[in-house]
């Protein structure tokens, strides 16, 4: 039973083989983005070398003010070398006529030098700019399209589609090349003709993937032509290269904010976060608007511009603490036995699954043990979801169970139907519950009830299976092993109490250091599993099958074949049964 257990050393990302990089002095020195953003960068670079058909790049991002501002630093930099040509004019006025020069310097009022403009919200006065009337004289004002001009801008793309005349205002700027005047309302002439000027930019449009597949649907053929690029949003982690690269990253957004110098002990702190943050051991997040996050609040608890591991990890603290009264909460339903949650004992049919509750408005998802339960009686081999006969299982939840029950008639190699029906329920579940990592727990209770083999109560499960009886990998990890331990915590540990998880989700493992310790003091403990019957030994101290002596899947068998037999006599003729019965006395 111990084979599968974990060390505490695996709980956590391996930090000590990365420790001497912890001592480099890292300055920011702007290579760092194309390195990070290699696939990124070449999309930009191309945008401002390369003559296109039509000069719009769609970039892939998080709706936030952050990767904009980056976009923007990157391509003011590639920008750099160009050389500051003229483009726009001057438009000459009096009274009311207006006319239109070239641009002859940069003080012209509608000159621009080009260069990198953005906005994250647009009007159209803002973007188009305007022209007013001041008693008998006009004045048109530039837009961002005049201080763009010759030169590249980049818009959110959600603000743009949500006010669609002004994209098909500016889609005709740059597929004419020119910019007409017009009036705001539409009802209105201008009350002078204003000549037209020449303009070229490119466009840099950003937003998240689901904007990108309205546009490509609205615009399909612009879609097609424009460059593409994503703004990725954490970085594997290969080698000690890859790590480096991304310790640069994060210190060049510190620099930029104005935080450093970051601490040694700062590091390990981090890392682990975020891990927790990607679920990966093996990857970082690049996100700008996290790293920013983590810094602001680390250094809210530093007296100067530096930052330590003490800092960061107050703010950690401090920040679960705020974000936990409703975690806290669901614990005291399960300590108060309110919830029924038996983390002692054994029990035939039952067992602890673990679920991770996201709230809406709540900012911080957490663990819950779940009590599932299954009986079984003689019957035609039904198996019933409860969940899903009662409306409250989703679509996943329900094919979970299928394929459970797909492997369980497989495995028991039957020539005839089984001869029980069972029934399978989430206890004391009240909203719909969807998804399939509970799909081995459900079959262990399964396996249980047929068995008349009892479960430990001590051990929770997660983990879904497939129809070969593999045990496949779950989504929040952390959160359903520290939602179990924070239960068994409180009511003492007794060192026999612990979590089976999937064998693959071991790399997504950054458990919180009370956990760490209580694995490594040995009272608590993490089984990995790669399929079902390495977990059934550790629920149910016997083993799934085996050649010689007792095992679950024999006693199955032979309770099977005793139904069958009890079935068969009473279907007897009745002539026969009086003989079997003469005979007996």
């Amino acid at each position: 039973m111990t084979n599968n257990r974990l060390e505490w050393r695996a709980l956590q990302p391996d930090i000590e083989s990365v420790q001497p990089l912890f001592t480099q002095a890292f300055e920011a020195d702007g290579s760092c983005f194309a390195l990070v953003q290699a696939r990124l960068f070449n999309g930009l670079s191309l945008l401002l070398q390369t003559p296109a058909t039509f000069p719009l790049m769609l970039i892939k991002t998080p709706e936030n003010i952050e990767y904009q501002i980056l976009i923007e630093e990157e391509l003011t930099r590639l920008a750099e070398e160009d050389d500051e040509s003229l483009y726009g004019g001057r438009y000459q006025v009096e009274g009311m006529s207006v006319s239109w020069q070239p641009a002859v310097a940069p003080e012209d009022n509608f000159a621009s030098t080009g260069g990198i403009h953005r906005a994250d919200w647009i009007e159209a006065e803002q973007l188009f700019g305007c022209v007013r009337l001041q008693q008998t004289t006009l004045l048109p004002e530039p837009g961002l399209v005049h201080k763009a001009n010759g030169g590249t801008l980049i818009l959110s793309l959600r603000a743009l589609l949500a006010q669609p005349l002004l994209w098909l205002r500016l889609k005709k700027i740059m597929a004419t090349g020119q910019f007409d005047w017009h009036s705001p309302d539409e009802t209105r002439p201008l009350p002078a003709a204003i000549p037209s000027m020449p303009m070229q930019f490119r466009l840099v449009l950003t937003g998240d993937r689901d904007v990108l597949a309205e546009f490509q649907e609205m615009e399909p053929e612009l879609a097609a032509l424009s460059l593409y690029g994503e703004f990725e949003d954490n970085i594997q982690i290969v080698d000690a290269g890859e790590f480096t690269l991304w310790l640069r990253w994060f210190n060049d957004i510190a620099i930029s904010h104005g935080y450093g110098p970051i601490k040694e002990d700062f590091w390990p702190v981090m890392i682990r976060e975020a891990v927790r943050y990607t679920g990966d051991q093996d990857t970082l997040p690049l996100c700008p608007a996290w790293i920013s996050r983590q810094l602001h609040e680390a250094a809210m608890y530093s007296d100067d511009n530096s930052l330590s591991g003490e800092n960061i990890l107050n703010a950690l603290e401090m920040r679960e603490w705020r974000e936990g009264f409703l975690p806290e909460r669901v614990r005291d339903e399960i300590l108060l036995d309110q919830i029924l949650i038996e983390t002692e004992g054994e029990m035939i049919g039952q067992i602890n699954a673990l679920s991770v509750i996201e709230f809406p408005g709540h900012p911080r998802a957490f663990g819950e043990p779940s009590r599932i339960s299954c009986v079984v009686h003689v019957g035609d081999g039904e198996f019933t979801d409860v969940e899903r006969k009662a409306e409250l299982g989703g679509n996943i939840h329900a094919k979970g169970m299928m394929i459970m029950q797909a492997w369980l008639i497989a495995e028991l190699e039957l020539e005839q139907q089984l001869p029980f029906s069972a029934s399978v329920v989430f206890e004391q579940s009240y909203s719909e519950v969807d998804g399939d990592s509970a799909s081995l727990a459900e079959l262990c209770a399964l396996i249980s009830a047929l068995s008349s083999q009892p479960l430990t109560q001590q051990i929770a499960v997660t983990g879904s299976v497939d129809q070969f009886g593999r045990v496949q990998p779950v989504g929040g990890l952390n959160e359903k092993i520290e939602g179990f331990f924070h239960i068994c915590n409180q009511r003492d540990l007794n060192g026999r109490q612990g979590v089976i998880i999937p064998a693959a989700n071991v790399r997504h493992l950054s458990l919180q250091q009370e956990v760490v310790d209580a694995v490594r003091e040995e009272k608590f403990h993490i089984w990995a599993v790669g399929s079902v019957d390495e977990a059934l030994p550790l629920l149910t101290g016997t083993e799934w099958d085996k050649e010689e002596g007792p095992c679950l899947l024999r006693t199955i068998q032979e309770r099977i074949a005793q139904i069958n037999q009890q079935e068969l006599r009473h279907h007897r003729p009745w002539p026969l049964r009086w003989l079997n019965w003469f005979n007996q006395n």
